[in-house]
């Protein structure tokens, strides 16, 4: 797969009324013999594309339960290349863009160019680095560009409009957007924040715009559905691949859970 796998989902939603699902799982749970099967059950209960996480033990945008995922997962032997053996493993069982979801230090360890070549070796449609600011993501983004892979560039409710416009000409494959400010994790209120950054990133770019952080329940994800391309949930699914004695029928139903509540309020 390739970027245009990604360009063409969020054209195909846009096209069709509705709002793209992206659920986050890391690579190696609920077991690293399980990951496979849970991306599987995912996207029979709606997931229109995946972020994989690549586990690794600074996450530092993470809160407590993917934080534990990492950690978990390196404990049971996952490495990075094991992550993009369950990323290339993903895309063949499921036929759906993915993204591989790392962070700076181990991107810039390997190489810029030696990073995005396995990620698109291991057929990832785009990658996603969680702590990568604006002005040091040029030597990232011109090697996906090499890949043939889309690059996610993220923007928070404190991020200007000045910023934004920036964001956008570099020409991510979306954009990521922060729907609550602080470290991932799931979150009780539905706030108003997350609405009003979307109607500030569509006032000044076209570019997809994919929502995340702090959704975890389906009412959250159907509030921001009608401002958005996409909804990304991870940690109320990682929570359940930590804590379940059985977690893919759970993160099945929860999946279908939210991809049903984004389908019925877009449509």
């Amino acid at each position: 797969m390739s970027r245009n796998d990604l360009d063409r989902l969020f054209a195909d939603v846009r096209r069709q009324g509705r709002t793209a699902f992206l659920p986050f799982m890391t690579a190696g749970l609920p077991s690293p013999g399980a990951t496979v099967d849970t991306f599987v059950a995912m996207a029979e209960a709606g997931a229109d594309a995946f972020e994989v996480g690549i586990p690794y033990s600074d996450p530092l945008m993470d809160g407590p339960t993917i934080q534990l995922a990492s950690e978990r997962a390196i404990e049971q032997g996952m490495t990075l290349s094991g992550g993009f053996d369950i990323l290339r493993r993903v895309v063949e069982a499921t036929a759906r863009p993915s993204l591989a979801m790392s962070y700076a230090n181990p991107v810039f360890r390997v190489g810029p160019d030696e990073f995005a070549g396995r990620a698109a070796d291991a057929g990832a449609s785009g990658l996603i680095v969680a702590d990568l600011p604006l002005e040091e993501a040029g030597p990232v983004i011109e090697a996906c560009e090499r890949a043939g892979i889309g690059l996610v560039l993220f923007a928070a409710p404190t991020t200007h409009d000045e910023r934004l416009v920036r964001i956008a000409a570099r020409d991510p494959v979306f954009i990521y957007g922060v729907a609550a400010m602080g470290v991932t994790g799931e979150r009780e209120e539905v706030s108003e924040v997350p609405r009003r950054l979307a109607e500030r990133i569509k006032a000044v770019t076209d570019v997809p715009l994919v929502m995340g952080v702090g959704i975890g329940t389906p009412a959250q994800a159907a509030a921001l559905t009608p401002h958005v391309d996409g909804i990304i949930v991870g940690s109320a699914l990682v929570r359940r691949a930590l804590v379940s004695d059985d977690p893919i029928p759970e993160i099945a139903s929860a999946t279908r859970a939210l991809a049903r509540a984004i389908s019925t309020i877009s449509s």
